[in-house]
């Protein structure tokens, strides 16, 4: 069996290196956390427009409100206040298929187009394959912002006036977009996550490692909502809601309907 190695870190009694970088002398003070990251990530020096491609992508995606996962954070730091952390993963655990992390199943159907012969064709064959299965389609639609979602009209703006961007990505993703309003009769918005997945690609992001920078922009949005929480605490209020909106329908004794807490 071959032994394991790192290129990540390394330490020493008087010093550390990221990536043969050294932490001290031309990290620290010199870098942004959004360069190294890039350069630990992706093992290579960020350039200017990869800087700016992710910096919008996780400003887009730290907040969305009283989401599932903002929601789960919120009660699990009611119920153990004294593990921050454990309500903040909590959260992180609704990064997933669903919400927020939709920007990789998305990646794949362009990579699909991108390396077709005939990339209409496919993103047609797509947008059918869609339709008659009933799946929902990744990077496509929301139920709160229509006709389009403008977050994503933002990003691909600027991600399609970067003249060092190939293009490849976010023409495959146009084309999937007018592929499935042709198909469904109707506008279906090209969502964050889609426009996260072109943009994360066009930098040359592994589309198994995008919900990556979703789980790093979306963990600081939960530990604003710690940070309210603390100062206008809403999770009992929440439990209690729910308590009381769900109707229990057994033959037992309950509380509901009798102005009890």
């Amino acid at each position: 069996m071959k032994t394991p190695e790192t290129r990540l870190c390394a330490h020493h009694l008087t010093g550390m290196s990221y990536r043969d970088v050294d932490l001290v002398e031309d990290l620290i003070g010199k870098k942004t956390f959004t360069e190294v990251m890039i350069m630990q990530i992706l093992g290579r020096e960020a350039r200017p427009v990869d800087l700016r491609i992710v910096d919008a992508v996780l400003v887009t995606l730290m907040e969305h409100g009283m989401t599932p996962s903002a929601i789960a954070t919120r009660l699990i730091y009611m119920s153990a206040p004294e593990n921050l952390q454990g309500a903040v993963a909590s959260g992180l655990m609704a990064v997933g298929s669903q919400f927020v992390g939709t920007m990789e199943n998305c990646s794949r159907l362009l990579d699909r187009i991108r390396q077709a012969a005939d990339g209409e064709a496919e993103a047609l064959a797509i947008a059918r394959e869609f339709r008659e299965s009933r799946r929902a389609l990744p990077g496509f639609g929301h139920h709160l912002h229509k006709p389009d979602d403008p977050r994503s009209i933002k990003l691909l703006a600027l991600a399609e006036a970067e003249p060092d961007l190939k293009g490849e990505s976010l023409k495959a993703l146009r084309l999937l977009a007018s592929a499935i309003d042709a198909t469904y009769g109707r506008h279906i918005t090209i969502n964050a996550t889609g426009a996260v997945a072109a943009l994360l690609s066009e930098i040359g992001v592994p589309t198994d490692l995008m919900r990556g920078f979703a789980v790093i922009s979306r963990a600081a949005g939960l530990v604003s909502h710690v940070a309210e929480e603390q100062q206008s605490p809403s999770g009992r209020y929440i439990w209690e809601t729910i308590d009381h909106a769900i109707p229990y329908v057994g033959a037992g004794k309950t509380h509901q309907g009798e102005g009890q807490p």
